[in-house]
Formats: structure tokens, C-alpha cells, sequence
């Protein structure tokens, strides 16, 4: 494979992730005070095709970390001894997620431009 394309894909790839970990960690940060909201996490982890190629594969997983509890025995929601179960989300870990997806998809966005220039420039040369 043309190396100048392969690394226009890894950079696509790249961005398709940064973008569907922005999707999660949005729709986490929205669900912040949904009661009983369990966290989604996006697990991302490399894969290898029939053909050789390898590529990056994410699924959406739920946290499995404790999620704090409220004691309200008014809220409909309360369990049989009056307590509520809090979403498991934290607003600051969820903004620092956000930041780096938001880093990591320029990155890739450059590295796209880049390649872009570099092969915009081989065709220039190949053209005198």
C-alpha cells in the first residue's frame, strides 16, 4: 500500500475515534445528574483483519465503579432502606477526557494536513 495513504487513513481512523470518544464523554457529562446513570467508557483496542491489516476497534463499556448513594426516603427512586443512587460521573474527569479527545483528534487532523501537503507537493514534482 501507498505509505503517503496509509498514513491519510490512520489519521481518518484517528479522528473517527477521537470523535466517537467526544460523543460518549458528552453524553456522559449530560447524564451528570440522571440518577443511577452508570459512566461509559470507550475501550478501544487493535484489531487484525483476514488480509494482514491491522486497525482499532471500540465498544462502549459501563463503568463498574461504585456510584455514590443519597439518602432520600421521599424520592420515588429510593431503594427499600430510603437511599438513592447517584450517577457515577464526575464532571472533572469527564472535562479532562474531553480536553485530551479534543488534542488527540488536532493531532490528527495535522497529521492528515500534513500527509495531504506532502503528497500535494510529490505530484507538483512528478508533474515538471
Amino acid at each position: 500500500m501507498n505509505p503517503l495513504k496509509a498514513t491519510l487513513q490512520q489519521a481518518v481512523s484517528g479522528m473517527e475515534l477521537q470523535s466517537r470518544r467526544m460523543g460518549v464523554t458528552a453524553e456522559n457529562i449530560s447524564n451528570a445528574d440522571t440518577p443511577g446513570y452508570k459512566r461509559k467508557l470507550l475501550m478501544v483496542e487493535q484489531a487484525q483483519m483476514t488480509n494482514g491489516e491491522q486497525f482499532l476497534a471500540a465498544r462502549v463499556e459501563l463503568d463498574k465503579s461504585e456510584a455514590p448513594r443519597e439518602f432520600d426516603p421521599e424520592n420515588p427512586m429510593a431503594d427499600g432502606e430510603g437511599y438513592v443512587t447517584l450517577s457515577n460521573v464526575s464532571l472533572v474527569t469527564e472535562m479532562a477526557d474531553m480536553r485530551e479527545a479534543n488534542r488527540s483528534y488536532e493531532a490528527n487532523l495535522n497529521s492528515f494536513q500534513q500527509a495531504r501537503s506532502m503528497y500535494r507537493s510529490l505530484l507538483d514534482i512528478l508533474r515538471r
